[in-house]
C-alpha cells in the first residue's frame, strides 16, 4: 500500500493592488554595497556578483512574529529592495532585463552570522546561515506598472524605532537589469521568483522583542517582529 501524501500550499506573496503571487524561488545576491563589502571584510571592487538560494518557505509576509532561530546567538537583520519576476526567461540582456519585472518589495534577508562566518571561512556552504525558516520578510510587492523601475531612493532600516541601516539604492555595485541578466545566465527566470539584491551597511544583531522595519521610498515598509525560540 503506498502512502499519499498531499503537496504543500505555495508560499503566497501579497501585493498592493490586492492580487497575490505565488513564490517560486529566491535568490540573493551578496555584498552588492560597497561599504557593507568592507563591513564583511571583503574588496568591494566590481567583481562579477554571487548569489545563493533560498527555499520559497523562508518568504514571510510583514507583520510576522519570526521565532528567533536555533544554533545560533547571532540573528542579523539585512535591509533589501526585493525583485519580483513575472516574466519567463533565460540569458536575458540587460537592455531588456526590466521587461522581466512584476514588481519591488522592501525585504529583509534574516541571517545566523555566526554560522554564516563559520561556513564561509571553511569553504563550505552557506545554508544553515542563510537558507532559514522565517528569513525572508516581505513587505507588499508593489506592481512597477504602477511605480515604475527603482533606480534610486533611501533604503533604511530601524530596529525599535533606531535607524541603523542608511542609503540610496543608487549605491548598489549592481543595479537591477545587471541582476536579472546574471542570474538568468544560470537559471532560467519564472514568474514568481524573487530576487533579494544585497543590503547596504550596518548589519547588526537582534534580540527577542524587536522590531525591525525596513523602508524603500515609493514602497510599503516590511515589519517584523523577533519571537521566541521557536521549540516544535
Amino acid at each position: 500500500m503506498t502512502t499519499q501524501f498531499a503537496p504543500p500550499p505555495p508560499t503566497i506573496a501579497a501585493c498592493s493592488d490586492g492580487t497575490q503571487l505565488p513564490v517560486r524561488r529566491v535568490f540573493c545576491i551578496g555584498r552588492n554595497y560597497a561599504a557593507h563589502a568592507r563591513e564583511m571584510g571583503k574588496d568591494p571592487d566590481r567583481e562579477p556578483p554571487f548569489f545563493f538560494t533560498k527555499w520559497a518557505e523562508t518568504v514571510v509576509s510583514s507583520g510576522t512574529t519570526i521565532p528567533y532561530p536555533t544554533e545560533t546567538n547571532n540573528f542579523h537583520y539585512e535591509a533589501e529592495l526585493v525583485i519580483a519576476v513575472g516574466r519567463g526567461g533565460r540569458s536575458v540582456s540587460t537592455d531588456h532585463a526590466l521587461d522581466y519585472v512584476f514588481g519591488y518589495a522592501a525585504g529583509l534577508d534574516m541571517t545566523r552570522r555566526d554560522l554564516q562566518f563559520e561556513a564561509r571561512d571553511k569553504g563550505r556552504p552557506w545554508d544553515t546561515g542563510k537558507n532559514v525558516e522565517y528569513s525572508s520578510p516581505l513587505g507588499l510587492i508593489h506592481p512597477a506598472s504602477k511605480v515604475g523601475h527603482l533606480e534610486r531612493g533611501r533604503i533604511a532600516l530601524t530596529v525599535n524605532g533606531e535607524l541603523r541601516q542608511d542609503a540610496d539604492l543608487a549605491e548598489m555595485i549592481w543595479d537591477v537589469p545587471e541582476i536579472i541578466a546574471y542570474v538568468s545566465r544560470f537559471y532560467r527566470l519564472e514568474p514568481g521568483d524573487l530576487i533579494y539584491s544585497g543590503t547596504p551597511a550596518g548589519v547588526g544583531a537582534v534580540e527577542i522583542g524587536d522590531v525591525v522595519e525596513v523602508s524603500i521610498d515609493g514602497l510599503s515598509s516590511c515589519v517584523i517582529t523577533i519571537g521566541p525560540v521557536a521549540r516544535d
